[in-house]
């Protein structure tokens, strides 16, 4: 016979203390009592039970943090590794639209969030909003000061947010066309047609120096950012950290070795002192160059952005399937090829031509 795990103690119970998955202030194990008057299998039944709770992260420990208070602890936390601007729209929506919050983190409520996601002005924000809101709820769950359970009961069927992202969309022929015809500056006409030509993001292409540039070998190194602390340039690594190679086309290469042989400092995209170009002055340099391509275009030119020459990129690469794999065409990007798939998934459809593909190959 089994000897039993539990003994009966002199008042008559058979106990224990359990972990109940929480701490104390000074970062001890808490400890809770189990007990019984039945049998050592009894109480053996409830400590399964108990630790299966505690598994489930069912145990909450308590806390007098305000959700305010614990949101911002959240994002000094939790969100130091972020980059600049994405933490800065965390803290904007953390200060400016949940300041006003005032019960503790873990007395929020399915109310507390529909009242507030639904009183944010703007489709865009309300989203950034309620992303933001499920990432500090989460992140408590994860504390212990929320239960699981939570999740559904504050975010399940809550708030519907109807927003669609801008179209992505490429160069329009008269925008292309007014490329080569506008009277740029050479920093200006080097930036335009490397962003056409190399489908580098903005900031990857501002932070290009002489020697990320290869003439031999018609390449350039994209090993690098720059992003912007308000008007100030700072440097930071590529997004998804992907460096990379890209070929300089035959029809921009002659533009970038007339600017680099006119070039007196390292970076190529500067100010008067060498210094990277600042975010107000590269905003009045691309202000100026939409000026002047619309000087010489008959039509519009309107809401055009560095990021739709690299869209206007990936789009003609596309073209070139199966000269260029979609493997190849993301590393050209800096990206994955689930992503060239998803956002241009409508340009490798376009240039499929199922009819006459299969009557070419289903030939007898």
């Amino acid at each position: 016979m089994a000897k039993a795990k539990y003994t009966r103690q002199k008042n008559g119970y058979f106990q224990t203390k359990v972990w109940d998955g929480t701490y104390t202030k000074d970062g001890k194990k808490h400890l809770v009592n189990l007990r019984t008057n039945k049998s050592s299998r009894e109480l053996e039944t409830m400590v399964n039970e108990f630790n299966a709770k505690v598994s489930a992260r069912e145990f909450v420990r308590d806390s007098d943090s305000l959700f305010i208070d614990y949101a911002r602890e959240w994002l000094k936390l939790y969100k130091a590794d972020a980059s600049l601007n994405t933490r800065k729209m965390y803290e904007n929506i953390i200060e400016k639209h949940f300041r006003d919050i005032n019960c503790h983190i873990g007395d929020v409520s399915r109310a507390v969030y529909v009242f507030t996601i639904n009183n944010i002005e703007g489709a865009r924000t309300r989203q950034q909003a309620a992303m933001t809101f499920k990432q500090v709820i989460k992140s408590a769950v994860r504390d212990r000061l929320i239960a699981p359970a939570a999740l559904d009961e504050i975010f399940e069927d809550s708030v519907k947010i109807k927003y669609k992202s801008p179209e992505k969309r490429p160069l329009a022929t008269h925008e292309k066309a007014a490329i080569p015809l506008a009277d740029f500056s050479p920093m200006e006409r080097a930036f335009v047609y490397i962003l056409f030509g190399c489908g580098l993001r903005r900031g990857e292409a501002v932070s290009l120096t002489r020697f990320d540039i290869s003439l031999d070998r018609k390449e350039i190194s994209v090993n690098k950012a720059v992003a912007f602390d308000v008007n100030t340039p700072y440097i930071k690594d590529t997004k998804n950290g992907i460096h990379r190679t890209v070929p300089i086309p035959e029809s921009i290469y002659p533009v970038i070795v007339d600017y680099l042989k006119g070039l007196k400092c390292t970076n190529l995209f500067h100010m008067a002192d060498g210094s990277y170009i600042t975010k107000s002055s590269l905003d009045k340099m691309w202000a100026r160059i939409i000026r002047k391509m619309q000087k010489v275009s008959d039509e519009p030119i309107s809401n055009l952005t560095p990021h739709i020459f690299r869209h206007n990129y990936c789009a003609t690469l596309c073209y070139q399937i199966p000269s260029l794999s979609i493997n190849k065409i993301a590393e050209l990007l800096g990206d994955t090829p689930k992503m060239v798939v998803e956002v241009y998934n409508h340009e490798i459809l376009g240039k499929e031509k199922p009819a006459e593909t299969v009557s070419a190959a289903m030939v007898l």
